[in-house]
């Protein structure tokens, strides 16, 4: 199994961070969780051209986290020699979103069709919508998913998967604080991507911006630096992956994130930029 940060940044824009995504690639199948901004260029820096994502799995629909999955759906559609319908999985709701950007897709779908004779031919653009909650369980090829509740409320539902396939145990949490459907999903996990905020700063910059008000709320759901490794020690994880970072780090800082983990979690921790990847 094979796990990349495709993007580690957040709704803020960065020039170097593209947005939150990771690429799981297990039994020849290529799974992206999440579909940020630009992650379409970042797919094919990791050697995966759209054609060959397998499924999209999606933790929530807050913007940051699929405001390219029109990107995704259309790259893969016009750039893939047979219709192959792509599934989406992702918690109630995932439907209603994904009618809004088949609407406003509808216009560049209908000029592609009647400019490409074999894509007339395959019918148009194949979605497979699946909506799914804390408790169902799938596999995509031979690799299984469970399904399992985070806590980002006020947004609600927002789900966690864990991912198996050949003994290795990968838990990708997105945005939430630590609960009891965390812990679940992440016990003996060899690999735990979960994306995190440094308190500390979101503090110090509060008072800087004019919306220092609302950045401050986001501190209430979502988990700290420290919180994760916390978590990480509790559920007996092997290797603990951060991503999604806020602030974005500054060159250099990594270290100064890394020591915040370590000094709660043993075991392995990565802080890289986007395109970092573990594997097993």
């Amino acid at each position: 199994m094979k796990i990349t940060l495709l993007g580690t940044g957040s709704p803020l824009p960065s020039a170097t961070c593209a947005g939150p995504s990771t690429l799981v690639q297990a039994d020849n199948q290529h799974i992206l969780v999440d579909a940020g901004r630009s992650v379409v260029m970042r797919l094919l820096a990791a050697g995966c051209p759209p054609p060959f994502v397998s499924a999209v799995l999606l933790t929530h629909l807050h913007s940051d986290h699929i405001s390219d999955l029109n990107d995704v759906i259309t790259t893969r559609w016009i750039a893939s020699p047979a219709a192959t319908p792509l599934p989406i999985y992702g918690p109630i709701g995932t439907k209603k979103m994904v009618d809004g950007l088949l609407a406003m897709l509808s216009q560049d779908e209908g000029y592609r069709l009647a400019h490409h004779t074999d894509l007339r031919a395959a019918g148009g653009m194949k979605l497979e919508v699946h909506e799914i909650e804390a408790g169902h369980t799938f596999a995509i090829g031979g690799v299984s998913i469970s399904v399992h509740e985070t806590d980002h409320r006020p947004v609600a539902p927002t789900i966690g998967f864990r991912i198996e396939h050949g003994g290795t145990v990968a838990a990708l949490a997105g945005d939430t604080i630590p609960c009891e459907g965390l812990y679940g999903m992440c016990k003996d996990a060899d690999f735990y991507v979960q994306t995190v905020i440094r308190e500390d700063q979101v503090r110090s910059l509060a008072p800087l911006v004019p919306t220092g008000e609302r950045f401050l709320d986001i501190i209430d759901y979502h988990s700290t630096v420290q919180q994760a490794a916390q978590t990480a020690t509790k559920c007996g994880v092997k290797t603990l992956v951060l991503t999604h970072f806020v602030p974005a780090i500054q060159p250099g800082g990594e270290a100064e994130w890394h020591a915040m983990a370590a000094e709660f979690f043993s075991g392995e921790i990565i802080i890289g930029p986007d395109l970092t990847f573990v594997e097993k």
